[in-house]
Order: C-alpha cells, then structure tokens, then sequence
C-alpha cells in the first residue's frame, strides 16, 4: 500500500497534523450525536422485501383503492372486580377517551362502549373493555410516532383505582419494540464496556493505554448511528441497527485499537521515537486491520444481496461502523498517541504473575500446546472436527420463524395488551389477515359467491375470528379480514395463511376470473423468509468466492483458503446447533438467562454466517501470515506452525475475549433477536479462536506439510501481498 490514503501515510500525516486530526473529528462525533438523535423516527418493525410479493401487491391494492390505511390502536381497560356496568367502570372508560381525545394531533377518533352501546366492545365477563382508536398517521412511522402519545396517555391511567389501561396495536408494538431495542443497547454497552476494558488493562498494563481503544468504538459507533440516521430518510431501517451497530463497532473498534496501540507500545520498547513507532505502526499493524476490516466489510456486503429491510439495513449499518472504526484506527487513533507520546503508559496496574516478554514470542503454554497437537495431529483433527460435528448436529431440527409480541418481556405495554385480548377477545384484531380479490367487478354474483365460500372456509378454520368483507368504493377490490388467534408470528399462524393460500383460495375461486392476495403482518414475515431462503445460497456462494480468492492471494495457495473455509462452516455450524440446543430445544436456556422460543430467527443464520465469516478471516490471515513468514524463512512446517502460534496467541486471545464480552453483553437483553444474535456471535468467536486457532488449525497444518503452500504452476502471475509490510522473504509456491 503505497498510494496516499496508505495506512503508513495516514498515520505520518496524523502525527504531524494531530491537532487537526482531532479538530475533524471532534466536528463528525458534534455531527453524528445530533443526527443520533433522530435514528428513532426512522426504524420500523417490518421484514419488508426490495422485491414485489404476495403480500405487497395486497397492501398496495389496498393502498390504491380504499387510500393509504391510518394506523389504528386498541386501549384495553381491565378490572379484577367491577364491570361495565358499573359506575365507576363508565366513569373510566370516558375519562381515558377524554384524554385520549385530547391528543387532537395525534388521534383521529375514539370508539367506546359507553357512547356506542356495542357488546362487541366488551369481554364475556364484562370485565374487560376496549376503545379502539383510530389514528391521524399512516400506517408505518407516522402511526407509531401517533402511538407513543397514546402510550403516554394510556400510562398515566394504568394501575390506577384498581385498573389496568394498556394499548396494543402496530404502532405501539413498534414503539415497544423500539423502547426496548434501546434498553438492550444500552445494557450491552453496560456489561460489554467494562468487561473489555478489564481485558484492555490485563493487556496493557495501564489504564491510558486501556481507554484509548474503548473511546474510539464510542467515536465510531456515535458517527455511525449519526450516518444510518440520513441513510434512514432514504430507505427503511431495521430496529436491531442500533444494536447491530453498537455491537459490532465496540468489538471491531476495540480490537483494531488494541492492535495497533500494542504494536506502538512494542516499537517504542525497541527504542524507536514516538513517531518513528507510530509511523512504523501504520505501516504493519495498521495494514493488518485495514485487511481485517476489508475482510469483514466484504463479507458483510454478500447480505446487501438479499432485498430485505433487516439484512440490508443491519448490512449497511455494520459497515458504516466497521467503515469509521478503519478511519478512526488509521487517522484519529495515530494523531491520539502522538498527543499522549508516552502518558499512554501512565495509570500502571501491576498485573499478578505477568513476566517480561521477549521480543513478542513469550508463551511456554501456546508452544507446548502447539507442539502436543501436531504430534499427535490425527487424533486432534479427528477430536475437533467430531467435538464441532457434535455441537452442529442439533442444527438439523432447526426452525425459523421471526418474534412476535409474546416474545417481548412480559411487563410492557404490547405484551400486557397482548395477553388479555388474546384471552378477552383476539389478538389478531392488531394485524389481522387480509385477502386482497380484485376482479373487475368485485360485486357482481359470482365473484361474490365465491368471496362468500372463502370468507365461510376462513371462519371455519380454528385458527381465525369472525371474518368481515368491505368492496372498495370503485368495486374493483375486496378485502376479507379476519384475526389470527394467539400470536401472529407463530408456526401454527403461518400454517393458517398456507392454507389460505393453498386450499380455500383456490377452492373459492376456481369459477371466476379473480384474483386474490393473501395479506398483513403474517402473510409479510412469511414471503420476507421465503426471500431469505432464496438468497441463502446465492450470499453463501458470495461470501465463500471472494472468502477463497482473498486468501489465494495473501497466501499464494490453494490448499490453505480451502481448509479455512472448512474451518469456518465447522465454527458456523457449530454456533448454528448450540442456538438451536438452547433457544429452541431449551436445554440450559435458564442457565444463561435466556429466552426459549419455538423458533430461531430468520434473519439470523446468514448474518451470523457472514459477520463470523469476516471476522475469523481476520485471525485466520493474522496465524497464518506469521506461519508462512517463518516457513519461508525456515523451510520448517512444524517449527513455523509453532512459531506462528505462541506469536499469535496472546494477541488473538486478547480479541476473542474481547469481543465475547462485547457479543455476550448484548446477548442479555429482553428481545430474543438479540439474544440470539449475541450469543452465536460469541460461541462462534470462542470456538474459533479456541478449537480451531489451537487445535485444528496446527493439526492440519502439520499433516499436510508442505502441500499447505501447494499452488498450481499457471497461477504463479497472482501478486504478492503483504498484509503487515513487514519485508517478506520470497514466496515461492510449492508443486505437487
């Protein structure tokens, strides 16, 4: 890398111009604090699809000929003792539409029992009322930034003279959703941060050169949020961005800084100047993270391929963290350490049992692991891969579905409202289902009969309430509604739409020329999945293509980039089945905490794939430069094996334990997605940096010797690469 933006350039240019460096960067972080700030309004609950399926064409017929649908919510007011024939019952119910009225801006209208007299407003033992409220805002932001008002109104009154006032609905749904995606943010901040910052100080040794990574993830992830929030006014964001971004920029910020800051202290313990080391920095450990991050953003931009809302947000806010954390690690962090010159090892912490280490090849224990496993490299490989075969197996039962209301904690208002209209009433009536006939005139005789035989065959499956049928003004459209009962998101749900659309679709209009679209929120998550399954192959094709040629490259081999993409899948799989073992099957989920769900999150699997991808890429290339760098030097397989292990170790070690701290901090929260995610990405970590980097990594190399250089002949034009730019012996490639 010798163009102007080189990663030694960059940190020369730091180094002369800090203060200037500092100045930028200080007007990004003011810029993007302020732009966070709006990231809220722009987040939505929805898998929507780039592309057009069954159930976008039913809410675009519907859009189009009954008008844009306002968002509607649902107050539930409960008594343990009165009914609504009661006094003091009535007396609630219009003072919480009073109040509800008062929202002008907010609420279009407000339906109660009081005023309508409408029994279907009340639960059978009379103890349970709703008022359903019609919103000013569409359906999407606007309704759930309506929604929040109505929360606040509707809280004020819960828990008062012996009621409970909740509110359900898609709006409020998405709200809560929303609240809580941030608690969990800031949970993961709240347990990640100093867990990491303990492993910094174990490092490091003190507690300047600790806090220097840690406050350049915040830089990174407060930028990044502040660019997703202007990316959001153009395209739909997921509500797991935040966390997403949070997540990965404490882990990739934290562990560049490490690299980097460790490689300046090392130059400086070598007697190089201050900016001679951080110079020399830029121009080895820089280059490393630079590759590193490359590695992660290419893996990352396979899920850009998918054309759904949550990948190709989440894609696109894990690479604008991982995009600022490189800029910040190459410009801000050299122009941080030229102002703090050697106050970097101020705060000393005496680390018990630490001994002085001898030009950065300490590690009795890594060597005599290393050399144990490959003398015994058959059985080890036989150990490891069956140990990972075992931990993926559970992955075959494996279920995907998407969380629903009853995942959220049971204390909140969407949950709340949830359990007692799906007891009281139906659930569904939040987002019930909706087949969209269209025809050229839908009320004409036969499309109407045959809209009556669907509407019959709805009612009389057990999994739906009453159906209603509305024409559209012009008659070219009819609508069926008809609410799920229980939980929309379930795989008892998802097999009613099938049947819809399977059975009682075609069944009804067999003797007609129209056309029917199955829609609501089941209906969306169901083609959502149905995209992600389709892409699925197509993404992993993407990211294992451009995963063998980067490695091809670097290491000018074959074999090597096949064996890492084995030993990757192994370590995906292997997260794959413990997800599956825990969430789904529930085998020691209370142990950790955690949630238990019936299924595991769609979207998760392939994100998970690619972000594991990248990131054990990264500790792949930092082993296996330092082996290949001595075996050139050497001609000595197993001695270089060695070499490059007890080298290694300490560093990638210290950024496991890192990232596990960072992965399993988000993994705590409420909201089983991000559970789920953190705890994959942080077994999936462990075991590569662990089984694979210690195990089956020096295993294979020391039985396949020399063929793990084998490259054939006609690629010997590929170019050389030198990830850490330190001189590079020749690398002639070995033929078999």
């Amino acid at each position: 890398m010798t163009t102007l933006l080189s990663p030694e350039r960059l940190a020369r240019f730091s180094t002369r111009r800090p203060w200037a460096v500092v100045a930028i960067w200080t007007v990004f972080v003011a810029l993007g604090a302020v732009l966070a700030t709006n990231i809220g309004s722009v987040l939505t609950t929805e898998m929507g699809n780039a592309v057009e399926k069954d159930s976008d064409i039913a809410r675009r017929l519907i859009d189009d000929h009954f008008g844009v649908e306002k968002g509607q919510e649902y107050v539930v007011v409960q008594s343990a003792t009165a009914t609504v024939d009661d006094l003091v019952f009535r007396q609630k119910l219009d003072a919480v539409a009073v109040a509800l009225r008062a929202n002008g801006d907010e609420v279009a209208a407000v339906v109660t029992y009081t005023e309508t007299g409408d029994n279907s407003l009340v639960s059978k033992d009379r103890k349970t009322a709703l008022l359903p409220v019609v919103l000013r805002g569409e359906i999407g932001a606007e309704a759930q930034d309506d929604a929040a008002k109505v929360l606040e109104t509707t809280r004020a009154f819960d828990g008062k003279d012996g009621f409970t006032v909740v509110t359900g609905g898609v709006g409020s749904v998405s709200k809560v959703f929303t609240e809580t995606s941030e608690k969990d943010a800031q949970r993961g901040e709240m347990i990640g941060l100093p867990v990491a910052l303990v492993v910094l100080v174990i490092v490091f040794g003190a507690l300047v050169a600790a806090g220097l990574p840690v406050g350049l993830a915040v830089v990174s992830i407060v930028i990044a949020i502040g660019v997703s929030s202007l990316v959001g006014q153009a395209f739909e964001l997921s509500i797991f961005v935040v966390n997403m971004i949070t997540m990965i920029g404490l882990a990739v910020g934290i562990d560049y800084s490490l690299l980097i800051v460790q490689r300046v202290r090392e130059e400086r313990s070598r007697g190089l100047s201050r900016d001679d080391a951080i110079v020399r920095a830029g121009a080895t450990a820089s280059r490393a993270v630079v590759f590193s991050g490359l590695a992660v953003i290419v893996a990352l931009l396979g899920l850009l391929i998918v054309p759904n809302t949550i990948y190709r947000s989440m894609a696109a806010g894990a690479i604008i963290v991982v995009s600022v954390a490189l800029m910040a690690a190459t410009t801000l962090l050299p122009a941080a350490l030229h102002l703090l010159g050697d106050k970097i090892n101020r705060g000393r912490v005496r680390i018990p049992g630490r001994k002085p280490k001898a030009n950065g090849e300490a590690g009795a224990f890594w060597s005599r692991t290393s050399n144990l496993v490959m003398r015994h490299a058959v059985l080890s490989v036989i150990l490891s891969v069956g140990l990972l075969l075992g931990a993926a197996s559970p992955l075959l039962g494996i279920r995907l579905g998407s969380a629903g209301v009853s995942t959220l904690p049971a204390d909140t208002d969407a949950a709340r409202a949830f359990a007692i209209l799906d007891k009281e009433f139906f659930a569904g009536i939040m987002a019930p289902t909706e087949v969209v006939v269209r025809d050229r005139d839908v009320t004409s005789g036969s499309t109407m009969d045959a809209i009556g035989r669907l509407q019959a065959s709805i009612e009389a499956d057990g999994h739906f309430g009453p159906a209603t049928v509305t024409a559209s003004p012009d008659g070219q459209v009819a609508v069926v509604s008809a609410p799920l009962i229980g939980d929309s998101t379930t795989n008892g749900a998802k097999d009613a739409i099938k049947r819809i659309r399977d059975e009682y679709v075609p069944a009804a209009s067999n003797s007609t020329s129209a056309q029917a679209y199955v829609g609501g929120d089941t209906a969306i998550t169901m083609d959502a999945e149905g995209v992600i399954t389709q892409y699925t192959p197509i993404v992993f094709a993407f990211v294992l293509g451009l995963s063998f040629i980067i490695l091809m490259v670097v290491f000018r081999s074959i074999v090597v980039p096949l064996k890492a993409i084995i030993m990757n899948l192994l370590s995906v799989g292997a997260a794959y089945g413990l997800l599956v073992l825990i969430f789904q099957q529930g085998v020691g989920n209370e142990l950790f905490g955690f949630s238990s769900s019936e299924t595991i999150e769609a979207w998760i699997p392939l994100f998970l794939f690619a972000i594991v991808f990248g990131l054990s890429m990264d500790y792949h290339v930092f082993l296996l430069t330092r082996i290949r760098e001595r075996f050139d030097e050497t001609g000595d397989n197993r001695a270089s094996v060695a070499f490059g292990v007890r080298t290694t170790a300490g560093m990638i070690t210290g950024a496991a334990l890192i990232m596990v701290a960072v992965f399993a901090g988000f993994a705590a929260g409420d909201l089983i997605p991000m559970q789920q995610l953190g705890f994959g990405l942080a077994v999936a970590v462990i075991i590569d940096a662990t089984i694979v980097r210690t195990i089956l990594v020096p295993a294979s190399m020391a039985l396949l010797g020399n063929v793990n250089w084998y490259l054939p002949s006609w690629l010997n034009w590929l170019p050389e690469v030198n990830v850490e730019g330190v001189p590079h012996l020749a690398t002639t490639p070995i033929e078999a």
